[in-house]
């Protein structure tokens, strides 16, 4: 099966062909990012109109790349949620179009679920069952994973997700947007030991996440430091350092509480270096692995949908021609295949 998937659940325009046989074919990606540091974070209006004009160039060079024609496509996957409604719609109007006049079928797409899925398209791609964390700028969740569609969320954020606190920090210490990547920079220059910030909600027992008061923090050391400026890098290396504690802990608690030894972490936030390093290390020490998606793969794109969606219409899915998007939509709720 040979799948076009295309993605539109924000800021980033991805699409791209998968063969179940022969593996991503192709892949292109357009981000808004220069579009939107105007105004320090995404306009949807912007967004949606964005997505209109760069699918169909996408598209095209994504077959010309793939060298696949029209009649050799057997489906096409996108992002049906969650996600900005109105981006959500650009690009569910469109698949769902393109499924109709090239009479192909089509599957709408969880969002997360790509992501998830997404270290799948590694050379070595974990086995199931394994825990998965999920962490990006709108979910931060644990989850045991079973097979496609066989989820049970462990735990989440009960405020803020992890990206998103990433975000606002940037913000208030006056960061460029994207704020995440400029706060795991300035990190890398800082001493992660000169602020003590909390690590939320690890003095109790369960896997739920928040990190609202983390970001509090952040904001009274900026205030009560009065050359904060010159101690950017440190508050910054400190506020990772608590993070990426966090969900470390966490998610050993996950695997202990789970008997699994196998971790997933997928999402924006699994590109950030810190994150990565101590999991690995801290997985292989206690005979366990951790599997990543490759940094391309980490934020938005079309090959994780493409691929998504495959699994899926292998399966038989497919929807009608009524076009749903859920700008909310539990992952749980999802049919097993």
């Amino acid at each position: 099966m040979r799948v076009l998937g295309i993605e539109t659940s924000c800021d980033e325009t991805g699409v791209a062909i998968y063969d179940t046989e022969h593996g991503l074919l192709a892949h292109r990606l357009h981000s808004q990012i220069a579009m939107h540091i105007d105004y320090g974070g995404v306009v949807p209006e912007l967004a949606s109109r964005d997505h209109i004009r760069r699918m169909v160039p996408l598209v095209r060079e994504v077959m010309a790349e793939a060298n696949t024609a029209a009649d050799q496509l057997t489906g096409i996957a996108y992002t049906a949620g969650p996600g900005l409604a109105g981006a959500l719609l650009t690009g569910a109007m469109f698949a769902r179009s393109l499924a109709y006049a090239w009479s192909l079928p089509a599957v709408g797409v969880h969002h997360m679920e790509g992501h998830l899925l997404a270290p799948l398209l590694e050379p070595k791609p974990p086995a199931f069952p394994f825990v998965a964390l999920l962490v990006s700028g709108g979910h931060t969740q644990l989850m045991r994973v079973d097979g496609i569609g066989r989820y049970e969320l462990l735990g989440e954020s009960i405020d803020d997700a992890a990206g998103e606190a990433f975000d606002k920090v940037a913000k208030m210490l006056g960061l460029d947007y994207p704020g995440g990547p400029q706060v795991a920079k300035w990190a890398q220059q800082g001493d992660a030991k000169a602020f003590k910030f909390p690590r939320p909600m690890l003095d109790r027992p369960g896997l739920d996440f928040s990190f609202s008061g983390l970001k509090t923090a952040v904001l009274t050391a900026r205030d009560q430091t009065p050359d904060y400026p010159n101690r950017l890098a440190d508050i910054c290396a400190s506020f990772e350092d608590a993070v990426v504690d966090t969900l470390l802990r966490k998610c050993l608690r996950a695997l202990q509480q789970t008997g699994l030894k196998r971790l997933v972490l997928a999402g924006g936030v699994s590109a950030n270096k810190r994150l990565r390093q101590v999991l690995a290390e801290r997985l292989q020490a206690i005979g366990g692995e951790a599997y990543y998606p490759a940094p391309a793969f980490c934020t938005d794109n079309g090959a994780m949908i493409a691929f998504a969606g495959a699994q899926r219409l292998v399966a038989g899915e497919s929807v009608d021609l009524v076009v749903t998007v859920r700008a909310r939509w539990p992952m749980t709720e999802l049919a097993a295949v």
